[in-house]
């Protein structure tokens, strides 16, 4: 009885040295000695496991990209926002720059430390052809700033059956990943283009589904200027995504973050 009170006197004793001031774990190395019963002193080390789940500079830069899509999602609270001149921030491919330009001061890649971040614009319609326009960006070079790459890509192939190119495009929806920026041209019930989104969740095989944050796939016009939908959370299956841009001449890109995003040094 005594040697397990001593044992749990220590853990306690234990838990509270593996605290820091600021209440953070951190790791160390304690030797305490223990009495038995029988009075033998039992010298034992204890080890502190590091704290392993602080995020890192690139999970910090898609947290902040999406926090601040759900931010202006909660101020246009369901109204829809103007979305028809070239510097409206609510046109989709404005609002996925748009939160990307905001988030992006803080950070760099490894490779580049210097170089100051930049987003692709979508590339013109006349350097898509043979393809229909949106889903492709500028290629622009990471030493030039660009901290994206194609992740995936699909691309309707005339080759096929029209049901072998949705069944890849099924195959390239379940490679979406939280934080990609998703670019595709379509042709849906909200409209026939390009449309810009920003992915806020894995692809989630249990549902099927993926979830999502964008502007103006849904909006309307009013005197003749268009006003975008904000949406946030929302969710479909893959099938109805690649529904959308399965489509001869058309296709779709997700545009990832490089592994090697970190903090930009002050």
């Amino acid at each position: 009885m005594a040697r397990r009170l001593i044992c749990l006197f220590l853990s306690c004793v234990y838990i509270w040295l593996g605290l820091s001031a600021s209440g953070e774990a951190y790791a160390e190395e304690v030797e305490f000695t223990l009495i038995t019963d029988s009075g033998t002193e039992v010298f034992e080390e204890l080890q502190m496991d590091e704290e392993t789940d602080e995020l890192t500079a690139r999970e910090d830069f898609i947290d902040r990209i999406i926090s601040m899509g759900k931010s202006l999602y909660e101020q246009a609270n369901g109204h829809s926002q103007r979305a028809h001149y070239k510097g409206d921030i609510y046109v989709c491919k404005n609002f996925t720059t748009h939160l990307f330009n905001q988030n992006k001061a803080d950070f760099r890649m490894a490779e580049f430390p210097d170089v100051k971040l930049v987003i692709p614009n979508n590339l013109p319609a006349a350097k898509c052809k043979p393809y229909a326009y949106g889903f492709l960006w500028e290629n622009i070079s990471a030493e030039k700033g660009n901290p994206f790459y194609a992740a995936a890509q699909f691309i309707y192939d005339t080759s096929l059956t029209a049901e072998e190119n949705m069944a890849r495009a099924v195959e390239f929806m379940k490679e979406v990943k939280r934080g990609d920026f998703f670019q595709m041209s379509a042709d849906y019930e909200y409209g026939v283009g390009a449309h810009s989104a920003i992915m806020i969740s894995d692809y989630d095989p249990a549902t099927g589904t993926v979830h999502w944050m964008d502007s103006n796939m849904r909006g309307k016009k009013i005197n003749g200027i268009r006003y975008g939908i904000v949406q946030y959370d929302e969710e479909k299956t893959i099938e109805w995504w690649a529904s959308c841009f399965c489509h001869k001449k058309r296709g779709a890109t997700l545009y990832r973050l490089r592994d090697d995003i970190i903090y930009r040094e002050e």
